[in-house]
């Protein structure tokens, strides 16, 4: 599974943000990432840095399942770390729901 994260020019995405970025979804598609072929991170300060609200940090994952369309999420939090693991249980619950719809759609008997 491969991860890439992008920055808007208000995040300061260094390579020690990339790799946690990694960790936490790693942890959090555990059970699936071998159906994953790739999830793009894309974090925004919708503010920008002058200026602090709440939630105004965006987390947008988009991944690509083997075979499937992509599956996207958006999440909102007041800092950057918070809207990432909501981010990434949020996605971790959609594939996993995409996965048990595909699969119950498989051992469903055909009606003619």
């Amino acid at each position: 599974m491969q991860i890439q994260v992008h920055t808007d020019h208000n995040i300061d995405g260094h390579e020690k943000l990339a790799a946690w970025v990694s960790d936490v979804l790693e942890q959090a598609l555990l059970g699936v990432s071998d159906r994953i072929s790739r999830v793009e991170v894309h974090l925004t300060d919708e503010n920008s840095a002058a200026k602090t609200g709440a939630n105004d940090m965006r987390c947008v994952m988009e991944a690509k399942l083997d075979g499937r369309p992509p599956l996207a999420v958006t999440e909102h939090a007041d800092t950057i770390h918070n809207a990432i693991i909501a981010g990434s249980d949020k996605l971790s619950r959609l594939i996993d729901h995409t996965l048990e719809r595909v699969s119950d759609r498989s051992a469903a008997p055909h009606r003619w």
